[in-house]
Order: structure tokens, then sequence, then C-alpha cells
């Protein structure tokens, strides 16, 4: 088990109302540690923990968790995927990628098809970019005026809200890494056979409105942290630090939502006499199996 005064939410979280400045926060920070080999016991621990927590969130079936991933492209959302939720029971958990929206999403309200992706009851739900996007490309690229982005950020708030108090917790983290990692992940993309077809001009056209994107999702991020719906500035330039401040955000959440397995049921005593009942018939009758 981790240990619970680690309180990595408090180190990485975002005040509300605070106004944030991404270029005070260090992508480069590795927290002290000498390297990946340092805390793989650490993230195995946080991992193994996220696993029976997880499992009691299903058994319980009252409340979900929503985690949204977003951050510049090659930030690493696919690998926080694949090497930290990946201890999740695949039952429990659901992977939503939104690309660019299609013409039947353009159609109805921005957070249209987000909300038809939220989790249910019991479930843990991974936003591979989220509606978050409605606020930092689209502003960037001007499809939204600055008026209509201030009232997305007031509708995202109620929406997140309207979550909460139906008992979903949310948790949003900005992978942040700097421009310079970013291009040397881009050619580790184009120099391998498996991930060049994750990389694009469009990858490119975005890299050159990298202060603008830096820009809005400062803006995003100060108008949409909230108690119920915080943010956490994960530096990530070193992918195992990464996923070690996640596990740990992630633990800290489960924890502090004080899950707790379904009580028996009521029918045990009945239930382990035909438990034995079956053991005497299967002896009986030579069965193994």
């Amino acid at each position: 088990m981790t240990n619970a005064k680690s309180d990595y939410r408090t180190r990485f979280g975002v005040s509300s109302g605070k106004k944030l400045d991404l270029s005070k926060i260090d992508p480069d920070d590795n927290g002290e540690f000498d390297g990946k080999d340092a805390v793989a016991k650490r993230i195995d621990e946080c991992r193994s923990r996220m696993q029976e927590l997880q499992t009691m969130l299903y058994a319980e079936h009252k409340r979900a968790v929503l985690v949204c991933l977003q951050g510049m492209d090659s930030a690493g959302k696919d690998g926080v995927i694949n090497h930290v939720f990946s201890a999740i029971n695949q039952m429990g958990c659901r992977v939503t990628s939104f690309k660019q929206p299609t013409p039947l999403e353009r159609a109805h309200d921005f957070l249209w098809r987000h909300h038809l992706a939220v989790p249910e009851a019991g479930i843990v739900a991974l936003f591979n970019r989220s509606h978050y996007e409605a606020v930092v490309v689209e502003r960037v690229d001007k499809i939204i005026d600055k008026a209509t982005c201030k009232r997305r950020f007031d509708e995202i708030n109620d929406f997140e809200r309207m979550l909460a108090s139906a008992g979903t917790t949310v948790v949003k983290l900005f992978l942040h890494i700097s421009k310079d990692e970013q291009l040397a992940r881009f050619k580790a993309r184009l120099d391998d056979p498996l991930k060049v077809w994750k990389i694009g001009l469009d990858d490119f056209e975005q890299r050159a409105k990298w202060d603008d994107n830096l820009a809005a999702y400062e803006d995003a991020i100060t108008n949409t942290s909230t108690a119920t719906a915080p943010w956490y500035i994960v530096p990530s330039n070193r992918k195992w630090y990464r996923d070690l401040v996640i596990s740990e955000i992630m633990t800290e959440t489960f924890e502090n939502m004080e899950l707790a397995l379904p009580t028996p049921p009521p029918d045990m005593a009945e239930l382990r006499k035909r438990y034995d009942a079956e053991q005497r018939a299967t002896k009986a009758g030579g069965g193994t199996n």
C-alpha cells in the first residue's frame, strides 16, 4: 500500500481560482529520484492497490471515476493508459479517444459526445483527449471566439459539477512536456515502423502554434480547476516519473473515496451448506472437476 501522507495530489494540483503559469513548472522534474529503477517498486505498489480499490468500486456499484488525459501531441496519453491503468480489470475500465468531431457530433452541443461516454456506476472511464479540446484546439484554430470559449468554461464546470453530484469522481491530468522533448518524440515516431502511423503533418502544424496552445491550456485549466473536478499538472519529460506521479495521484484519489466491499449475502450459511453438499457429491462420484 502507498504512503497516504505522500500527498502528490496537493503537490501537483492546481488551486481553484489561481492563475496557472506553466512556464514555472519544470516538465523535466524528476522528484530527485535517480531513475526508473528507483521508482519501479513504488509504481508496482500503487498499481496493485489501484487494482484492489477498483475491484471495490466495481463491487460497490454506486460511484464511478472519470479521468481526463490532456497534453500536447506526443505528451504520453497512450503511454499512461498502457503503463498505469493497465493494472485495472478491463471489465471495469473503458477508454474513449476523442478525435475531430464528426458531422453528427458537430450537429449537437459540444458536450454531447462526451456525455455519451461518461462512466456508469462501478466503472473507471479514461478520456484520451476530452471535452477540453473544445476550449483549446478549437480556440487556437479560431473555430470559436473568446466569448464562446468563456461560455464553454462555465458549461464545462456545470457538466463536471453535475457528474460529481451524481457520484462520479473527476480527475483531470495535464501531461506537461517541453517543446524540445516533443521534437525528440516526433523523431522517435518517425524512426519506429510501429509508431510512424501516429504522426502526421497536423502534428507539426499544431507544434507551430505551441505558445498559443500553451496559453489556451493555461486559461482553460485556470478557469476549470475546481474542488469537485481538480486539474493536476504532471511533469512528463521523464516517462517513469510521469507514471509515478499519476500512480500516486490515482491511488490517493481512490483511497479518499473510502470504498468498501458490499456486505456478504444474508444466506451465507445456506450457501456454505450447498457448497459442502456439492463437495460431498463430487467426492462420492469420484469427480475432480
